[in-house]
């Protein structure tokens, strides 16, 4: 199998993103709380606009995009806003490998790309959330050297289930976990 690149989108590849969006929309509908239909609706501005709110990572294999991750300033975790706003905290989101590519490195190598972007932005941790009963998608945070918290919070999209946010130091003590995230 050949080797999976990571690059970074710049704003004039929106529709590139808009189309790696669209296919992880349509083939995992639950996992994301937007949806295909809203999205595909979406004019140039809106993709140019949401190119710039965040870094948008590609994994490609022979040219072929196969995953997307993107990375942006974490938001404020519930009843801990002030503590988070002090932490150098950046959040990945939007995680998505198309079918025939899970399980061969794709994920791996964008949660790599995503924290050398996080370090070389300096933010001192990386964090995500996922589902906790997500067992697959917990095992290999885990296994990248994410670890859980205590802050849960209700699924958007399915407010019987929860998930947790996971944090990963990027540079300093490796051991270290910000005092937002330690509750």
């Amino acid at each position: 199998m050949t080797d999976v690149t990571v690059r970074a989108l710049e704003e004039g590849d929106w529709d590139t993103y808009r189309q790696i969006r669209l296919a992880a929309l349509q083939e995992s509908p639950d996992v994301f709380v937007s949806t295909y239909a809203e999205e595909s609706e979406f004019e140039e501005d809106f993709w140019r606009l949401r190119m710039r709110r965040s870094t948008r990572l590609l994994a490609e294999r022979d040219g072929t995009p196969v995953g997307v991750v993107s990375l942006g300033d974490a938001k404020p975790i519930p009843d801990d806003a002030e503590a988070l706003a002090r932490q150098d905290v950046a959040e990945i989101f939007g995680m998505w490998v198309e079918p025939s590519s899970r399980g061969t490195g794709v994920a791996w190598r964008l949660v790599d790309a995503a924290a050398e972007a996080a370090r070389a932005e300096n933010f001192s941790h990386l964090m995500l959330w996922v589902v906790v009963d997500n067992g697959r998608a917990v095992a290999f945070y885990s296994s990248y050297g994410f670890r859980p918290s205590d802050s849960r919070r209700p699924v958007r999209t399915d407010e019987s289930q929860t998930e947790m946010a996971m944090v990963l130091p990027v540079r300093d003590d490796p051991g270290a976990v910000p005092n937002s995230m330690a509750r």
